[in-house]
């Protein structure tokens, strides 16, 4: 957990140290569910893996949070909205308009809640290249990390138990 903290911090400290014009995206999966119910809530695990997300992101000042209206991501980034002081903001994750996405959140660290065959897709639109597949349903750690800064887009794939 320790490792993990200190590779979003180490992150964190590169990204606030560029230039105002950066914008840097957070992109998790929804924590563990209850059941395979369309709408499920999460599970006690799933409870206590958007706490350790809380705690990752602790250290993050978060502009804004975008998640899909399921119950499972509103539960995922709730505790960060609280923590962050901020609203969630809910989106389509099928007709996204990738540029105006960009627009509105230029400057800004976002961080984007959403499920196994959405999230990997957003990320591959936002840096406009083919590079990361849907997850496999027990996977929940994923974090990618998105920064863009000009003409310049880095990205990584952290994997957190």
């Amino acid at each position: 957990m320790k490792k993990y903290l200190l590779i979003v911090a180490f992150f964190v400290l590169q990204v606030s140290f560029g230039q105002n014009s950066t914008t840097t995206y957070y992109f998790i999966r929804h924590a563990e569910k209850v059941d395979s119910s369309k709408d499920a809530d999460l599970s006690e695990i799933g409870r206590e893996r958007a706490k350790l997300w809380n705690e990752i992101f602790s250290e993050i000042n978060l502009d804004a949070i975008y998640s899909t209206n399921f119950k499972r991501t509103l539960q995922t980034a709730a505790p960060l909205a609280t923590n962050n002081k901020i609203t969630i903001i809910n989106y389509d994750p099928k007709p996204i308009d990738i540029e105006s996405f960009k627009k509105n959140t230029l400057g800004k660290k976002v961080l984007v809640v959403g499920h196994s065959n959405t999230i990997p897709n957003f990320v591959n639109q936002i840096i406009n290249k083919k590079m990361y597949n849907d997850m496999d349903d027990v996977t929940f750690g994923n974090l990618y990390i998105v920064t863009i800064n000009s003409d310049s887009i880095n990205h990584q794939l952290l994997k957190l138990p």
